[in-house]
């Protein structure tokens, strides 16, 4: 039997050109807003504070305040 990862969130490690999934999941949540963010829609995140972000504006907010 197949296990699902629907409705999982999954725990990444967050690198400079990608991210390596430590728990599977399918989506992660996002650092500012707590959006989840599905794994294939994912395109914006910290290297050093190792969170997502839903979006580039709450991206560029976010590192701006670091």
């Amino acid at each position: 039997m197949m296990s699902s990862n629907t409705a999982r969130p999954a725990r990444l490690h967050f690198m400079a050109n990608g991210f390596r999934v430590l728990t599977p999941g399918d989506h992660v949540v996002c650092g500012v807003s707590g959006t989840a963010i599905p794994l294939d829609a994912l395109r914006y995140w910290s290297v050093a504070k190792q969170e997502a972000y839903a979006s580039a504006d709450i991206a560029t907010k976010a590192m701006a305040t670091t």
